[in-house]
């Protein structure tokens, strides 16, 4: 789903407890499973190369999603993905990935080239490994909170 500027503003501000669209236009919002250690795992890997704060997150269970999960029509049970809402589409699985890595530096940009692997290849491999992270990665008690020192890059 795409929503452009006038649909943004009528759908509110942070201020409302709705879309922040300063956010939308400025920053890639990645949503993400917040019990997920390997989820969490990616998350640690953003931050710790995303200097900028281009992106901002949060765990697809929290309120800081919620506008943002409705606004996009985002199945909140179908955790099994991460999302990343960004210039007004919504990227799911492995083209969210790949495209969060086009914002990283050097070398990760590099991951793009996998967008030539046709995306029903790209997906179900990335399927396989959602379907077991659980088992493989294990889970969180709870949500992650971010720490003041990475706070920037939470909504």
């Amino acid at each position: 789903m795409e929503l452009d500027a006038s649909t943004l503003e009528t759908n509110g501000h942070a201020s409302d407890g709705r879309l922040d669209s300063a956010v939308l236009r400025n920053h890639g919002v990645l949503l993400f499973d917040g019990v997920c250690n390997l989820c969490n795992g990616f998350v640690n890997f953003v931050i710790d190369h995303d200097e900028n704060a281009y992106f901002q997150m949060a765990a697809l269970q929290s309120d800081e999603a919620a506008p943002y999960v409705e606004a996009f029509e985002i199945d909140p049970e179908a955790m099994d993905s991460v999302v990343l809402i960004e210039n007004g589409q919504v990227y799911r699985k492995s083209t969210a990935a790949l495209r969060v890595a086009l914002h990283l530096p050097a070398p990760w940009p590099l991951a793009m080239a996998f967008l030539a692997v046709p995306r029903p290849l790209r997906d179900y491999i990335y399927d396989v490994v959602a379907t077991n992270r659980y088992r493989w990665f294990g889970e969180r008690d709870a949500c992650r909170m971010p720490s003041p020192d990475v706070d920037k890059h939470f909504l």
